[in-house]
């Protein structure tokens, strides 16, 4: 039986403030605050690493009862430098954070992240457990080798026609290493080499990111689709600047705090292990499984996940 989506997002709304944060490094993060002034404190985190806010992300929350906080993370969105490497991990975005929230004198929010925004929620509160009131995770991903390698070279076990698209965007002697010779060309400086890797990379993810195939855009926003997949193969690259296995263990850190984790059931970015293994080491945790979607946050039954967990923890913050 198909899944009932109940719940919808609410209404369009606009920032009452917004700022450009200077963090350091030559980096100016963009934020925003809608909603409540007065209302309980929210964080939204954006995916990729790299793709940014947009206007319909502030609508998973009530604004009458939330203080919606968004920004937009290093080097992507309205942040700058756009699509920059420069001093861009996981501790400098979590430093990030932590000088957000002190600029906007927050002393505890809910923390909310989908795919890799769940894996910076949860590093973010492994590393600052007292300044979270709980989480809201979307499409799982935990930063592990199996991960990435999944990500790089067996996403096509579902997706085949984009994983062939991907891997011959590369000439034939670049195949055996994709990503790093992908890092090679998404980090030229010459855009008729950067770009178009860009754009191969950028479609290859789409493709595979909801229940129901679609293709992508014929003429991509450059700005979008160099910030995501440079951002995205550099941390690939990388490890994700953690060592293997961090969010698991040191998951005790946040064991005590409240966690909604809303899976599609036949997301192939981020497959529903991952998000079954964190749900079964975290007691408190409520697993929300949507049985008739992929990986993207604005696929029906997703949403509507998302949008009864913001309702839910509004009984936990009175």
């Amino acid at each position: 039986m198909p899944y009932t989506h109940t719940t919808d997002l609410f209404p369009a709304l606009t920032p009452y403030t917004s700022g450009q944060l200077d963090v350091g490094d030559g980096h100016l993060i963009y934020w925003e605050e809608c909603g409540n002034p007065e209302g309980v404190p929210i964080l939204f985190l954006h995916g990729g690493p790299g793709a940014g806010t947009s206007s319909i992300h502030r609508r998973f929350f009530d604004p009458a009862y939330y203080r919606i906080v968004l920004l937009d993370q290093r080097g992507c969105g309205r942040s700058t430098p756009a699509a920059s490497i420069h001093a861009n991990t996981t501790d400098h975005l979590i430093s990030d954070l932590e000088q957000l929230r002190e600029l906007r004198k927050i002393d505890r929010w809910f923390v909310f992240g989908g795919s890799w925004g769940s894996t910076l929620a949860l590093a973010y509160g492994i590393a600052h457990p007292d300044r979270c009131l709980g989480f809201i995770l979307r499409g799982i991903f935990m930063g592990r080798e199996c991960e990435r390698d999944w990500f790089i070279n067996r996403m096509g076990t579902f997706e085949p026609e984009a994983a062939r698209k991907f891997q011959e965007f590369l000439p034939v002697e670049e195949r055996a290493n994709l990503l790093d010779n992908y890092v090679a060309r998404l980090n030229d400086d010459d855009p008729t080499v950067h770009m178009p890797a860009a754009i191969a990379w950028s479609s290859y993810e789409e493709a595979c990111a909801t229940l129901y195939p679609h293709t992508p855009a014929s003429h991509p926003d450059p700005h979008s689709t160099l910030c995501l997949a440079r951002l995205e193969a550099h941390y690939f690259k990388n490890n994700f600047f953690m060592e293997e296995g961090h969010l698991l263990k040191k998951l005790h850190r946040i064991l005590h705090l409240p966690c909604i984790i809303v899976q599609g059931r036949y997301d192939v970015v981020c497959p529903p292990m991952t998000a079954e293994k964190l749900a079964r080491n975290w007691a408190k945790a409520q697993y929300v499984v949507v049985p008739d979607a992929g990986h993207s946050a604005l696929e029906p039954g997703i949403r509507a996940g998302l949008v009864n967990a913001t309702e839910t923890f509004k009984s936990l913050s009175k």
